[in-house]
């Protein structure tokens, strides 16, 4: 199957045209890097409120206020002229992953740029993608992120997982003076990551919330981290992915930061305030991780309390044994 890749005197050169399905705030802030690398770029915008915004004022008043955008970037409402790319960024919710590509049918490589596990399958999105579109080159894009820094110009490095020629060709599109994309082909170790993250960000959320300090919330991160590489192990991630962007560093990041919805959404659960589920992907991904993990055959206990938390199985005063208290043991 070809890549899409023209060649220059030998080489493979980058992608020249890239579509962006999905103009939420990291969808555009995707698409403004992959403009400022030299690209023509395509978005996606299921809202014609967006569209109409970024083509009439250059900047996607409704999502990411404040960025003004290049004239490299075209909105569009037809999925189909996105498609149409070299490659295309998939940055959709993880849960409305299934149904976004089987509309999109992609036959070329499709980067995955949301994180999280789909509920009821249990399959890391990489998986999904392989059952939904098998004509697709793979790919997924995932590390310590936020929309707003990124599109702030603010220095940033994530991974592109895919095959190795295919990673490569992706850094040289996307990759420029302040975003800094580092290859792999491990796609299982980095959609893992990207995905486990966001539950152990809520529990370190309701740790704080509940006011149980900063030294247990760092014992929690470093637990959980534990739980993840088990996991990883017994899916075939490599260590060293879980070890690097896509896994520690993006857990460290979504897990102490005020900026992370999922970390913001553990802590207002955990002084009991009303608040919404609606951008925390760890909420729906805390089931499915869960029970991933027991068809491994795989002890979860951190994440299995944050999914009782969340289900409303589990009251705050009976989650701290289970997410602080594991049996004495060696580490």
């Amino acid at each position: 199957m070809g890549s899409g890749l023209t060649e220059v005197n030998g080489k493979s050169e980058a992608y020249g045209h890239i579509g962006v399905v999905g103009a939420g705030a990291w969808g555009t802030a995707l698409a403004l890097v992959a403009a400022e690398a030299g690209r023509r770029v395509t978005l996606w915008a299921r809202e014609a409120e967006v569209v109409a915004s970024i083509s009439a004022t250059r900047e996607n008043m409704r999502f990411l206020p404040g960025i003004v955008l290049p004239s490299a970037i075209t909105a569009t409402a037809n999925m189909a002229e996105a498609a149409s790319a070299d490659a295309v960024l998939v940055v959709v919710p993880a849960q409305h992953l299934r149904e976004t590509l089987i509309a999109l049918d992609p036959r070329k490589p499709t980067v995955l740029c949301a994180k999280g596990i789909e509920r009821g399958t249990g399959k890391l999105l990489t998986e999904v993608l392989a059952e939904c579109a098998a004509g697709a080159e793979p790919a997924i894009l995932s590390g310590p992120s936020f929309a707003r820094d990124v599109a702030q110009h603010l220095p940033t490095a994530v991974t592109i997982a895919a095959r190795i020629d295919i990673a490569t060709a992706l850094q040289s599109a996307l990759g420029h003076g302040t975003f800094r994309p580092y290859a792999s082909d491990d796609l299982a170790g980095v959609a893992l990551g990207g995905a486990a993250k966001n539950v152990y960000a809520i529990g370190c959320g309701i740790v704080a919330g509940l006011g149980l300090g900063e030294s247990a919330r760092a014992a929690l991160l470093a637990r959980s981290f534990a739980e993840l590489c088990r996991l990883g192990e017994a899916i075939g991630a490599r260590s060293e992915t879980l070890m690097g962007l896509s896994g520690l560093g993006d857990l460290v990041l979504t897990a102490t930061s005020p900026t992370s919805r999922n970390f913001s959404y553990g802590v207002a659960t955990g002084k009991g305030v009303a608040h919404t589920a609606a951008l925390a992907e760890g909420v729906d991904t805390a089931p499915a991780l869960v029970a991933r993990a027991k068809r491994h055959g795989v002890e979860l206990p951190i994440a299995e309390a944050i999914a009782d938390i969340l289900a409303g199985n589990l009251a705050l005063q009976d989650a701290i044994p289970r997410l602080m208290s594991r049996p004495l043991k060696t580490e």
